[in-house]
């Protein structure tokens, strides 16, 4: 038995969302404790009010998923015929030889391989709409959408324009609605610039700067950041480059980067110094230059892009013990105008390779995160990146590892002790594919099955799935 709220995806290219009740899986001695699932997950409509239709687990069920192939973040390696036995939302042993209690609900992955669910550390699930009830709704598809193609967690990088990510957080956390593990920016505190901003009184979504407060001073930074955690955000996102120049758009006439820096060096020290001290981490936009140098000088926690990272930025960052998220998608959609722009002479996506090999070879983790946006860059197809790094260097178990403990430890409140990686104590986030993604990357990109914290969120790959017994 399946349950289909019947909400579509933004794209017809994409699988309807499924939220899947584990009746299907039962043995016969099972069927209250699927009853018990089943009332958890939904109410008939207008039956009971919202407060009684949440989307949570039972603290009592007890799930039984085994795996043909079960893949080991921590080491890379493939472990073979193991049992991964889950009660409430938490792992309570993996192992080849667990004994599977007597009543509990058994999901047979014998010919797949589970994966921990995946981490994407930078997207951006709504970033248009013309009205409020837009914007919730298309977050709300995409963040579902992101769930549904295997990425359990998601760190949002900036809603543009408002705080309404806080609100879908808190929604999904409190089992209100389906949705992956989420860690906010909310609205940036000082925006991305690829063209000046005409001079006007429409200003419907750009209305000035966060709280009506610039950031053109170091107290002023620091006043911006109190502001922004009152609104309940997890992280600051900054953009220290600037992508115009009076008409100088993107690329100088000899097929350079503008760069143009936007914040001063003491403005972002102020901004991390004073989130750290507030219990929030600082994420940073930069291509290149002294925007660049001012975020690995300040030592900020998630440099996003860094397309002209030189040998001096990679021993900053070495230096500092941070992480590099290289997003690929953006590139990609980007790609046609850039080679357009410069009469294929370079593209971000080109800098982007160059900057990847030179901080993979110096041994900077490498963080995954897609940039995934809209439907130029859209949600849901981000495990396409993983062909990339491996393209650019990695093993498919190297690129595949960027997406679990690496990004795990970066995200706030030492979420490492709750996600990346399938160990006892952990919450239940897994996933499964039907091949070998160590043999073929791209199997990361035909996610079959999805579960988040014990709830079966997409199945079909079980044998019951398959029409087995």
């Amino acid at each position: 038995m399946r349950l289909q709220p019947g909400l579509p995806l933004p794209r017809r290219s994409q699988p309807r969302i499924r939220w899947v009740a584990l009746r299907a899986h039962l043995k016969p001695r099972s069927v209250a404790a699927a009853a018990a699932l089943l009332s958890s997950l939904a109410c008939a409509p207008g039956s009971a009010p919202a407060q009684q239709a949440r989307v949570v687990v039972p603290p009592g069920q007890v799930v039984a998923v085994r795996a043909g192939r079960l893949f080991d973040a921590k080491s890379g390696t493939l472990r073979r015929d193991q049992v991964i036995l889950i009660k409430g939302d938490r792992i309570a042993e993996v192992g080849a030889d667990v004994a599977v209690p007597a009543g509990a609900i058994e999901v047979d992955l014998g010919g797949a391989t589970v994966l921990p669910g995946m981490i994407d550390a930078h997207v951006h699930v709504n970033t248009g709409g013309r009205t409020p009830a837009q914007r919730a709704l298309m977050a709300l598809a995409n963040a579902q959408t992101d769930l549904n193609a295997g990425f359990t967690t998601v760190l949002d990088m900036d809603s543009r324009g408002g705080f309404n990510t806080v609100d879908l957080r808190d929604a999904i956390n409190r089992g209100f609605v389906m949705g992956p593990r989420m860690q906010v920016v909310g609205q940036s505190i000082n925006q991305r610039a690829t063209n000046y901003y005409p001079d006007g009184d429409s200003g419907r979504f750009w209305q000035g700067f966060t709280e009506g407060k610039n950031v053109n001073s170091p107290q002023l930074a620091r006043a911006a950041v109190r502001e922004a955690k009152l609104h309940g955000v997890d992280w600051i996102k900054i953009y220290t480059t600037q992508d115009f120049v009076g008409q100088v758009h993107m690329w100088t006439a000899d097929a350079a980067l503008v760069n143009s820096p936007s914040l001063t060096l003491e403005e972002v020290q102020a901004i991390v110094e004073e989130a750290h001290r507030l219990g929030l981490r600082v994420a940073c936009h930069a291509y290149g230059g002294e925007g660049m140098n001012s975020c690995l000088t300040a030592g900020v926690d998630a440099p996003n892009h860094l397309l002209e990272l030189d040998d001096a930025g990679v021993k900053v960052l070495l230096q500092k013990g941070l992480p590099y998220v290289p997003t690929i998608d953006d590139l990609i959609a980007l790609e046609p105008a850039d080679l357009r722009d410069t009469g294929g002479r370079n593209s971000r996506l080109r800098l982007l390779e160059q900057a990847f090999k030179r901080a993979f070879a110096a041994g900077v983790p490498i963080v995954f995160g897609s940039g995934a946006t809209s439907e130029e860059i859209p949600h849901g197809s981000q495990a396409n990146q993983f062909k990339y790094f491996v393209k650019w260097g990695m093993s498919p178990a190297q690129a595949l590892q960027t997406a679990y403990l690496p990004a795990a430890r970066m995200l706030n409140y030492g979420w490492e002790r709750q996600i990346g990686s399938l160990e006892k104590g952990k919450f239940a986030d897994l996933i499964a594919v039907a091949g070998d993604p160590l043999a073929d990357v791209t199997e990361m990109e035909r996610v079959r099955f999805v579960m988040k914290g014990g709830m079966l969120v997409r199945d079909e790959l079980s044998a019951r799935a398959r029409g087995g017994h």
